[in-house]
């Protein structure tokens, strides 16, 4: 792993940091209030930078994508994360998952969207299925038979981030039941579903104290009739899908953590040096100095660690462990920042007049979406475990 970004890197960073700090700094407190983007600032922002050259970056230049490597995106992300997370998402990076469009897919789904003219979201959380998603309860049944016969999806899924400002799910439902070595497991199947669709329904869920102006939705399906050509891979083989998709939003997590993490040390750290308590400035005092110490180290150990994970994904050897310690380390590490931020900032740091109370409860989901510190945990440990045979 090389520690020194090369030429092209740095050009990442600054292009990515400029553009944070002009075009998504300046709506931040709007959006804080509203929990809302009016549309055309959305339009305005993704039109920007498509502009630019960084919209649909992660896509492979050959589809019209910017075709950076696993170690750019990260770059790219971790500094998209300083910014509120409603406004860096309309910077869109596709999921990976859509990768695996063949046929007709490809014109109606994956181009559009790399084009910036259709938007995706994904689903996979059920009410009674969280972290346990081999046990949802979502199902795909075909309605007749042969191989082209349509499927009719009925269920539930909830906690599905952008669904209101998407235009089509990628979406995972049981199709059948395997027996295993470990027993009985369900099927699991991605579709590519319109949001229009008849039998669909989606709803805004309840309020989230994170990330003001990215929603989270439910999605409710009723005899809803998906053709079997908006299959999304083989039937069956969903799960193989999900775990790829996982990995890269496991570092996307970890990368926007520590980017936001950075963004409120160096806010916590000019408060330390200019706020004067017993004639000098607090960051003198040890209980203040030890915080920022404490603070600027863990966050180096997350950036290494996460760009480590990105530097094996692109040699291809990054392993879910590789993927899950970043994110259970890097969303850990910025929890403490921002509760350490605020401890600094005091009273004021509750306060709404300044955004630190913001960061702190952005901070929070961190640890929960995409995997929560247990399932991660899990992760790392099964590993270590599964070498001595158990």
């Amino acid at each position: 792993m090389q520690f020194a970004l090369s030429t092209e890197h740095t050009m990442i960073v600054d292009t990515v940091r400029a553009f944070v700090e002009k075009e998504l700094y300046p709506h931040e407190d709007e959006v804080e209030r509203t929990d809302a983007i009016d549309p055309a600032l959305a339009h305005s922002i993704q039109a920007k930078a498509i502009e630019v050259g960084l919209f649909a970056a992660n896509m492979p230049s050959e589809l019209g994508g910017g075709g950076l490597d696993n170690f750019s995106i990260t770059l790219m992300e971790r500094e998209l994360g300083r910014a509120s997370y409603g406004l860096q998402m309309l910077i869109a990076r596709p999921s990976n998952i859509l990768r695996a469009c063949q046929g007709a897919q490809i014109e109606e789904y994956l181009m559009p969207t790399i084009r910036g003219e259709r938007h995706d979201c994904l689903a996979m959380t059920e009410p009674n299925a969280g972290s346990d998603v081999r046990g949802m309860q979502t199902r795909a049944t075909r309605d007749g038979a042969g191989e082209n016969a349509d499927y009719l999806i009925n269920g539930t899924k909830h906690f599905i981030s952008h669904a209101d400002m998407s235009d089509f799910v990628v979406l995972f439902a049981a199709t059948g039941v395997e027996d295993t070595k470990h027993g009985p497991k369900k099927k699991i199947t991605g579709f590519l579903v319109d949001l229009n669709s008849p039998g669909l329904t989606v709803r805004r869920g309840p309020a989230c104290v994170s990330h003001r102006g990215y929603h989270q939705c439910e999605l409710f399906f009723t005899d809803c009739r998906v053709p079997a050509y908006k299959r999304l891979g083989e039937e069956g083989r969903g799960f193989d899908l999900m775990g790829e998709w996982l990995g890269a939003t496991r570092l996307t997590v970890a990368a926007t953590s520590v980017g936001r993490g950075q963004r409120v040390m160096e806010m916590a750290t000019e408060w330390a040096a200019t706020r004067k308590q017993f004639g000098q400035a607090i960051g003198k005092f040890q209980g203040t100095g030890f915080k920022l110490a404490d603070m600027a180290t863990e966050l180096a150990a997350a950036e290494l660690l996460t760009l480590q994970a990105a530097w094996k994904c692109d040699q291809g050897t990054m392993t879910d462990s590789d993927a899950a310690m970043a994110k259970l380390f890097a969303s850990e590490a910025l929890a403490r920042v921002t509760d350490n931020a605020l401890q600094i900032f005091g009273g004021m740091g509750l306060m709404n007049q300044l955004p630190i109370e913001r960061y702190w409860r952005d901070a929070r989901v961190e640890r929960i979406w995409d995997g929560t510190s247990e399932i991660q945990r899990h992760i790392i440990s099964r590993a270590m475990l599964r070498v001595h045979g158990a």
